[in-house]
């Protein structure tokens, strides 16, 4: 699975947890099976948490920091130049 599938499916996920209250809160409480559900394909041992934004609290996700980054792939980064991650906006 892209990138770009993934947004979709990510995507589309947000937007059922906007619709419907019962589903964002299977969401909440169980975020892996319910990505898979929608058609994600999850690593295994990987745990996932969502969280969910207020006007009054915003989540910032610091990512682990890659092991096989060079110094100039951190400048690209810094520079708002991404090519490591699967959903941020500069990887699709």
């Amino acid at each position: 699975m892209n990138a770009q599938e993934n947004l979709k499916i990510t995507s589309r996920v947000i937007a059922k947890a906007w619709a419907d209250e019962g589903f964002k809160a299977k969401l909440l409480a169980d975020p892996a099976a319910i990505l898979k559900a929608e058609g994600l394909d999850l690593p295994s041992g990987v745990t996932f948490k969502v969280v969910e934004d207020t006007t009054a609290v915003q989540t910032l996700v610091l990512p682990a920091r890659p092991t096989d980054l060079t110094d100039e792939d951190l400048d690209r980064a810094a520079g708002g130049a991404c090519n490591w991650c699967a959903f941020c906006e500069f990887c699709l």
